[in-house]
């Protein structure tokens, strides 16, 4: 079991509450501005960065940096393990976890649920819980749980939108009482987007791709970038598509990203021949496995960066639509980067989701086809055996 002290101490850690105020700073300077294009004086949010990251080296005996031009180079080329921070907990960062992607120069996830997932945020800085939250409203209202679906999955399958596009979306009658957010959530496209007069999606994630120096692309999405040179998927110039929109940044992140995920796993769970329901009684979970047997299965993605953070986050599925067994579940690429993934989340797992398993997604599939062979035993199932509920070996 963790220890709740020990917990308590990793999260008031002042280096880590450091590097979050440093995080916060870069992703609302992105906001407004080019990371690479400051000039004094500097936003106010981003001095008190800055000088909290002085004030930090001058007490350690580190060389502080200059401004925030060199802070920002510290985000983009050094790992966070190797700041002068000696306060931070051994072992908290991996040796690639870096504040500004060094390829795109954009803010990268972890930097991402460092500023957005900090206790005490404001609602401007919730975007993307509002946004769903208020679908999930609109869409109780009219008694329409076919209507919530529809808008969680455009947002899946649908982040980019041309003109011809926009019109199909206008036309769909299940989205009829979330009208009033898409026209929100989805803005024009930026010229920095853009090479030769044309945009380019991404053929695994969808999301528009970024031009690089090199003459390149770089995909936003973590996964995509583990898996190599991202495909090119729909060539798009405004002259013959007309405006083009893509969903806000925080919804990408944390929607798109994740529902990619979970689209994925349904329709692999279904070549098996199960019956899968996505993001059942109005997003209680994610996916609802229901075998031939009756026997159902209840599954929330996850698909964060950083494992000590979502292990803080654990909390049990909820208990309606009913189900036998419920875990969370990982994309694979998450422990292929990080070896110490699935530990980690336990080590940061309150008390309260002691029982609630991480998995990664080949897992379950892999466990969804021994059930279907008649198998029994934890190789069968999503949650852990009552016996071994106190295990750390089934994380």
């Amino acid at each position: 079991m963790p220890d709740p002290a020990a917990t308590q101490d990793w999260l008031g850690n002042p280096d880590l509450m450091l590097l979050r105020s440093v995080a916060t700073a870069v992703v609302r300077l992105e906001g407004i501005t080019r990371l690479d294009s400051f000039a004094l004086p500097y936003p106010s949010e981003a001095q008190r960065a800055l000088d909290a990251m002085v004030l930090e080296c001058l007490r350690n005996g580190a060389r502080p940096p200059s401004g925030l031009p060199e802070l920002l180079r510290w985000c983009r080329s050094r790992p966070l393990g190797s700041w002068p921070l000696d306060r931070l907990p051994a072992g908290l960062f991996g040796a690639e976890d870096q504040l500004i992607d060094p390829v795109s120069g954009v803010p990268t996830q972890l930097c991402h649920e460092l500023a957005v997932k900090e206790p005490g945020d404001s609602a401007a800085r919730q975007y993307d819980r509002l946004v769903i939250h208020e679908a999930m409203r609109a869409c109780r209202e009219v008694s329409s749980p076919e209507s919530y679906t529809a808008f969680r999955r455009l947002l899946v399958t649908r982040p980019v939108l041309t003109e011809a596009d926009w019109a199909d979306v206008s036309t769909d009658l299940y989205l009829d009482p979330v009208r009033f957010l898409i026209e929100d959530i989805y803005a024009p496209v930026s010229a920095g987007y853009r090479r030769d007069g044309a945009y380019l999606c991404c053929g695994r994630c969808l999301t528009l791709l970024t031009p690089v120096a090199d003459g390149g692309w770089w995909c936003e999405r973590d996964q995509c970038r583990h898996r190599g040179e991202p495909p090119a998927g729909r060539i798009l110039e405004p002259a013959e598509v007309g405006e083009i929109r893509q969903l806000r940044r925080p919804l990408r992140q944390f929607v798109t990203g994740p529902g990619r995920a979970e689209v994925d796993l349904e329709q692999e769970l279904r070549g098996m021949g199960l019956a899968v329901e996505l993001w059942p009684g109005f997003d209680a979970y994610d996916l609802r496995i229901t075998f031939p047997d009756g026997h159902v299965w209840a599954i929330d993605v996850k698909d964060w960066a950083h494992p000590g953070f979502l292990g803080r986050s654990a909390r049990a599925v909820r208990p309606e639509p009913p189900y036998d067994e419920a875990c969370w579940v990982v994309p694979g690429f998450r422990v292929q980067m990080r070896r110490d993934y699935l530990r980690a989340f336990v080590r940061q797992r309150p008390a309260q989701a002691e029982g609630l398993r991480l998995l990664t997604d080949d897992h379950v599939k892999r466990a969804a086809r021994a059930r279907m062979r008649g198998e029994s035993g934890s190789e069968a199932r999503i949650a852990p055996l009552e016996a071994d509920q106190n295990g750390t070996d089934h994380a």
